[in-house]
């Protein structure tokens, strides 16, 4: 198995207080479908959620990815109450450097504002630094999807720049990449913040 700084890039689940992460598998199946009809998230055009009839493949293609190193896949799941609430992934790995992007990411509707997504990302960067030895971890989204990068922008990461055409869409359109990133030396402040704003949403 390939290693990241003497790490297994593998299987892991990560807990915190309002969401667990853990490993995709097809037995999440039905709370996915449930959770991409909260908001019927499939219909944002900027956007590549699974439809109810296509998730079982979104699932196959994901895991498959897992299999040959390049993903990382997770199930969002409340803390709480064990509902499924989205996906989230670690993708396209350099362990050369090392650093990975964490992205493929959606939830349901109704998590907006309740801090589940902030927590997911403070435990899957805590994780990417601290424990993977990351030197950058990246986040890519589309120009148009305003709200992925204003949450990206909240989550303190830098802006690095926007890849012209740099995606063909379902719906046939051509993506414009936004590209913002996090680096090691940067990660002590955007921790910091991170859990300043959760304590205060508590």
């Amino acid at each position: 198995m390939d290693t990241v700084v003497g790490v297994p890039w593998g299987p892991v689940t990560l807990t915190g207080d309002l969401v667990v992460l853990e490993p995709l598998s097809h037995d999440h199946h039905d709370g996915l479908v449930d959770a991409a009809g909260d908001g019927r998230l499939w219909e944002l055009w900027y956007t590549a959620v699974p439809t109810p009839e296509g998730m079982a493949a979104e699932i196959d293609r994901r895991i498959a990815l897992a299999r040959e190193g390049r993903m990382l896949p997770f199930v969002t799941r409340s803390a709480d109450d064990g509902r499924v609430l989205g996906m989230t992934t670690y993708m396209d790995p350099d362990l050369a450097v090392p650093r990975l992007e964490i992205g493929s990411t959606w939830n349901a509707a109704s998590t907006q504002r309740t801090g589940t997504n902030t927590e997911s990302k403070l435990l899957l960067l805590t994780h990417a630094f601290e424990t993977l030895g990351c030197e950058l971890v990246e986040f890519r989204t589309h120009w148009l999807n305003r709200q992925s990068r204003t949450a990206i922008e909240r989550l303190g990461a830098h802006y690095d720049g926007r890849l012209r055409a740099h995606r063909r869409m379902p719906d046939g359109t051509l993506r414009d990449t936004v590209v913002y990133s996090v680096a090691a030396a940067e990660w002590p402040a955007v921790r910091s913040d991170l859990r300043f704003r959760l304590a205060r949403a508590r």
